[in-house]
């Protein structure tokens, strides 16, 4: 085997490499891009969940004070109707 040969095998070799890790490198970036467009949905889905739980927290709050109101508004009005039996 002469030396003109083995470097032509080599050079074979190392262009099969570099030809099978360049399309591992795609398409592992392909995959990353799909992962990221994933993440992003849940993302967005996520920030929509919690803005409609605030949304829900703030309306029962409001809910809550109206309530406590009432309530004693409705213990007044007992106390009152009380004294006068």
């Amino acid at each position: 085997m002469t030396t003109e040969t083995s470097l032509t095998i080599l050079v074979i070799i190392l262009s099969v490499t570099l030809a099978v890790a360049l399309i591992l490198a795609i398409v592992l970036l392909v995959k990353l891009v799909q992962i990221a467009k994933i993440l992003k949905r849940i993302t967005l889905k996520a920030e929509d969940i919690a803005d409609k739980a605030e949304a829900a927290a703030e309306f029962f709050e409001k809910g809550a004070s109206t309530l406590s109101l009432t309530r004693l508004i409705a213990n007044i009005t007992d106390m009152v109707s009380r004294k006068h039996k």
